[in-house]
């Protein structure tokens, strides 16, 4: 019973939408740290009117569980940017089995040559998501190439995902909110 119990909270289930109850595919390494399915859920929650016909880009996407998420409810487009190769193979995986390639992009590029690449492609994103690796945030700001770039729409949102203990100055956009669940912290930027 304790067995199974662990195996299904290590599982990743699409929470609510389309692809609601889809199981996903965990990135067989230590360095992917998934979204925990409660913060998910309340994620979703706080973005919910901004989802629909959205353009989402999900930044370190790991298993792109919250990329799918977005997808899942009713997101119009969603970019995937990961540079970890097999965490790139699990998020393809994932999208086949909900079978949205036709609605997302998957760019295997370290995050600032992204957003870079991006940029020059003129693209915009409603709704951006970032879950990078804790110690990237106490050397260096994802936020200052988005700002840098103008990749985030007018009345854009950006959502950033750090440990709770972790120091850090968001100071290229307006902290709106922050929502703190155990160790993980979101913060919502304007």
């Amino acid at each position: 019973m304790f067995i199974q119990l662990a195996i299904y909270e290590q599982m990743i289930r699409v929470i609510g939408g389309l692809y609601k109850g889809k199981v996903l595919k965990r990135v067989p390494a230590s360095e992917v740290r998934p979204l925990p399915g409660k913060l998910r859920e309340s994620l979703f929650n706080i973005l919910h009117t901004r989802i629909k016909g959205s353009i989402f880009l999900d930044g370190f996407a790991g298993t792109g569980s919250c990329g799918i998420e977005a997808l899942s409810r009713g997101a119009e487009r969603v970019v995937f940017v990961e540079n970890f190769w097999p965490a790139v193979k699990v998020i393809k995986i994932n999208l086949a089995r909900c079978e949205a390639e036709d609605k997302a992009r998957v760019i295997r590029k370290e995050f600032n040559r992204a957003v870079i690449q991006l940029s020059q492609e003129n693209l915009k994103f409603d709704l951006i998501f970032l879950d990078p690796p804790y110690k990237l945030l106490e050397e260096r700001n994802p936020l200052k190439v988005l700002k840098k770039r103008g990749v985030l729409k007018e009345g854009g949102m950006i959502i950033l995902r750090k440990n709770r203990r972790t120091k850090f100055e968001g100071r290229y956009f307006q902290l709106k909110r922050t929502v703190t669940m155990g160790d993980d912290t979101l913060c919502f930027y304007e």
